[in-house]
């Protein structure tokens, strides 16, 4: 194990090395580049070193003989001279050429200067992991001795690491890019030293685990410490050695106290040394392990609620006082600038208090301590703007711990196909509403205000809109919540009133702010105050009536935000109507009936026509007011709610009329499936006429959808599904019956549809739709004769000659009314529709009239057929193509 150890620490100290030349190597080109400029602008080049100067004051024959050797340098070497000639030219006020690039180094100099320092020493732990696995096999070292080496050779590391590090230091020679040997000479002795205690604790057992965890901690903050010296590369191996101490050391009855007390030292030294030398990712990793050690930890219940909040809130303070940017000991920052490792360091440490809260099931005390760090981020981004959007990320982590709270009082709220969700506990006792009463006070109030009066305080224009943005949101969130959890989702006058306050809030915050001067983000602002007032509002009626009009609500307040977009042209708003449009959508998504079996079961005047009729308006009217701007995304987002909730109104109610209040019947009818098909057809003769005014494809795309499904409805539902002809279906009266429903009105919507599109779109689309038409009167006409021989059930009884007969002459005067329209009219359509007829009546003359008819009825039936078809042919050649005689050429009389 030990000789496993070694290699492993070869390995490192090999990996560090290489990471800690290369940061050495850029401050290095850093150096040559800042000497380079200083000597073009004519500065005093650096002193030479001592030694050089002691040699040239003793011979003096080369300092008399030095002007000749410079001019025979400059005559050698272009680039000596190109040096020497800028201090002159400086001088002088003539502007000098950049300096000549550095050469790279060849590759005699990299195997000199790095790669045999870096062989070497993976040579040397090699050769002492060899030395150590045979004294172990030999049995020459026993586990004290080996570990007492381990020691003492970790201390001469670190010790010829240091003694290398001030060498160098001291040395007035120019350092070459070689390999930092004292980086990885301390690197090697940090792991070596970690290493040995492990060994000692794990491997031998010599230590007790809490001097194991102390001896650990203390090479690792060492560590953190030489990095202040020696590097990135280091401070990295530090932290990851602090950070996993607590995982190698492990005891029966762990003390969580004491390692939160570690952690909180160790994150304290971390974010010192990240703040000395601004090593951004520094903070992050540690931010990033902190956090990590918050999960294992939570599984312990709510009675070790103390510790973890002191690891939460220790860390918090920490990072406020040396992360965060612009703010007590943190670094510079930028003026009005979000810097994303300042709001992300306390972002981290609230989703821990979260987890906290939540893990506890809300206990007071993980409750308190997540109010203090909500109330602790606001007074940072208050005072540090690079913290701001730890703001919103409060906003939404409130959020999560009231929904959370609410849900877990009210678990049918979760109405899953399994059942509610596993784990949802009892509701809370009477101290526990008590307290989140009150936490979600002072959050309402703490967002609400500072949010307002962080308005004009910045001239970025993003700060104040994430402020007002959780203003606006986080009362309004809280009330949800708040509602859910004691209300019960019930009517509630005291929560309307409160709505209603908040609303006039928003309002007052609406009407102050449009007084002031502009600032940047103003106008932002101005509308998401606006917008609350409307949310306020719809949650004050959602409150105050039924839980249906929550829909409702929330589809005026798509509107309403639509009407405000108009006055305030801001690209978020129109957005957000389409948001609100969207989740009204999911809404009936989650129960189509909107109000469950309260429904009602009188037809048209039920919930249904206010649940889908008042949304459906509202987005039609949105959709009006946003088209006047722009045709974006948000428009066709809002125009396709319109179109979804104007088509579902219609079906819905089709399906509670029909199924006597029953919306949810497995079964469709013949009346319902009829009623259905006529009603898309007219929704898609009316956005025919719409698409031709607005020119959007939102109402292009929905009228042939509509068109689709009437075609396939028919198609599958009134020609096999729901045949009267197929199955026994009771159609009803003689005349007056559901066949002029389902079959004659769709035909006549049909053959409108077709005059809708003809020549605004496609021949063959608008000719598919008239040939449907002419389908669906035929049937009506075969239909109708049928119902006339047998009673309302036409699937009874044997078809007489009588009937086929009939059969012949209504399809023939059906033709010849077609032609005689077409001819009136001058439509072609109609003739072509007039030929169809006919030829399907010339084709059942001949092939059923000719098997099944006997006697009279054959005769009766080719002799009309006969006589219509002649009588056509005569007013296809005297009316629609008659020819004109040509005119008499006059005959020359003889003699002329």
């Amino acid at each position: 194990m030990l000789e496993f150890f070694s290699l492993v620490v070869a390995i490192v100290a090999l990996i560090v090395a290489r990471k800690a030349f290369n940061q050495t190597a850029g401050l290095r080109a850093r150096l040559d580049a800042i000497e380079a400029t200083a000597l073009q602008a004519g500065a005093v080049p650096p002193p030479l070193a001592p030694e050089v100067e002691q040699g040239l004051a003793a011979s003096p024959s080369v300092a008399a003989e030095q002007p000749a050797t410079v001019t025979e340098a400059e005559t050698a070497s272009p680039a000596a001279e190109a040096q020497e000639a800028a201090p002159t030219a400086a001088t002088d006020g003539i502007a000098t050429p950049p300096p000549l690039p550095q050469p790279q180094p060849g590759f005699e100099e990299r195997i000199g200067t790095r790669w045999v320092v870096w062989v070497g020493g993976l040579t040397l732990a090699l050769g002492g992991f060899f030395m150590v696995r045979y004294s172990i096999e030999a049995g020459l070292l026993g586990p004290g001795v080996r570990t007492v080496l381990g020691g003492l050779f970790a201390l001469a590391l670190l010790a010829a690491g240091e003694w290398t590090r001030r060498k160098e230091s001291v040395s007035a020679i120019e350092p070459l890019p070689i390999a930092n040997i004292p980086a990885i000479l301390t690197a090697a002795g940090t792991a070596v030293a970690f290493a040995t205690v492990y060994a000692a604790y794990a491997l031998y057992e010599f230590l007790a685990p809490a001097t194991a965890f102390i001896l650990l901690g203390m090479v690792a903050l060492g560590t953190l410490a030489a990095a202040l010296l020696h590097g990135p590369a280091l401070a990295g191996l530090g932290i990851a050695a602090a950070f996993v101490t607590p995982l190698l050391v492990s005891s029966d009855k762990p003390d969580y106290w004491a390692l939160y007390l570690y952690l909180a030292i160790v994150t304290a030294a971390a974010f010192g040394l990240a703040r000395i030398r601004l090593w951004r990712w520094l903070a992050v990793t540690t931010i990033a392990f902190a956090l990590i050690w918050t999960f294992p930890c939570l599984e312990c219940g709510p009675s070790m609620v103390g510790p973890h909040a002191f690891h939460v809130i220790a860390g918090f303070v920490l990072a406020a006082l040396l992360v965060v940017c612009g703010f007590m000991f943190g670094p510079a920052a930028d003026d009005d600038r979000i810097e994303p490792i300042s709001s992300g360091s306390l972002a981290a440490y609230l989703l821990g208090a979260t987890l906290i809260v939540l893990q506890s099931s809300h206990a007071d005390t993980a409750i308190i301590v997540f109010a203090i760090l909500v109330a602790g981020t606001l007074l940072v981004a208050w005072r540090a703007p690079a913290a701001t959007a730890a703001v919103g990320a409060a906003a939404a982590l409130v959020f999560v711990v009231f929904a959370e709270w609410a849900v877990r009082g009210n678990p049918d709220m979760l109405v899953l196909p399994g059942g509610p969700l596993p784990g949802i506990g009892p509701a809370a006792t009477d101290a526990s509403v008590t307290v989140h009463l009150i936490s979600a006070v002072i959050f309402a109030g703490g967002f609400g205000i500072a949010g307002f009066l962080a308005q004009g305080r910045s001239a970025s224009a993003v700060i104040p809109v994430v402020w007002s943005a959780a203003a606006v949101f986080t009362p309004l969130a809280l009330l949800i919540a708040l509602y859910a959890r004691i209300a019960h989702l019930d009517r509630s006058i005291p929560f309307a009133i409160l709505a209603v306050l908040l609303a006039a809030a928003y309002g007052a915050a609406t009407e102050i702010l449009t007084k002031r001067d502009h600032r940047p983000g103003l106008p932002i602002s101005i509308a998401l105050f606006a917008t609350g007032s409307l949310g306020a509002l719809a949650l004050a009626l959602t409150f105050a009536l039924e839980k249906g009009w929550l829909t409702i609500a929330l589809a005026l307040m798509s509107f309403g935000t639509a009407w405000i977009s108009l006055r305030r042209p801001i690209p978020f708003l129109r957005s957000l109507a389409a948001i609100l449009a969207g989740i009204v959508v999911l809404r009936i998504g989650y129960e189509p009936r909107i109000v469950g079996n309260a429904v009602g079961t009188t037809p048209v005047f039920n919930w249904l026509l206010w649940g889908y009729g008042i949304p459906a308006l509202s987005f039609w009217a949105g959709s009006h007011f946003l088209r006047r701007r722009a045709d974006d995304a948000p428009l066709r987002v809002v125009e396709s709610a319109a179109i979804l909730f104007t088509v579902l109104l219609v079906f819905m109610e089709i399906r509670h009329t029909v199924n006597g209040g029953d919306v949810y019947r497995a079964t469709a009818g013949l009346t319902e499936v009829a009623l259905q098909v006529c009603a898309t057809l007219a929704m898609a003769i009316g956005l025919e006429r719409l698409r031709i005014r607005t020119g959007s494809i939102v109402h292009n795309v929905g009228a042939i959808l509509l068109t689709a499904f009437a075609g396939v409805a028919a198609a599958a539902g009134l020609m096999v599904l729901e045949n009267p002809l197929l199955w026994s279906i009771d159609v009803g009266g003689a005349f007056f019956n559901l066949l002029l429903l389902a079959y004659a009105g769709p035909a006549v919507l049909a053959l409108l549809l077709s005059y809708a599109v003809a020549g605004r779109r496609a021949a063959s689309y608008a000719n598919t739709i008239a040939g449907a038409a002419l389908i669906l009167a035929l049937t009506y006409v075969t239909f109708e004769i049928r119902r006339l021989y047998h009673g309302p059930v036409l699937s009874r009884g044997v078809t007489t000659g009588a009937e086929q007969y009939t059969y012949s002459i209504a399809w023939l005067v059906f033709g010849v009314v077609l032609l005689g329209i077409g001819i009136l009219f001058n439509s072609q359509r109609a003739r072509l529709a007039s030929a169809v007829v006919i030829a399907l009546t010339i084709l059942k003359a001949f092939l059923i009239d000719m098997s099944t008819l006997t006697g009279v009825y054959r005769a009766l039936s080719f002799m009309c057929l006969g006589l219509v078809l002649v009588a056509i042919g005569w007013l296809y050649q005297r009316i629609l193509f008659r020819r004109h005689a040509p005119p008499a050429t006059p005959v020359a009389e003889p003699g002329a």
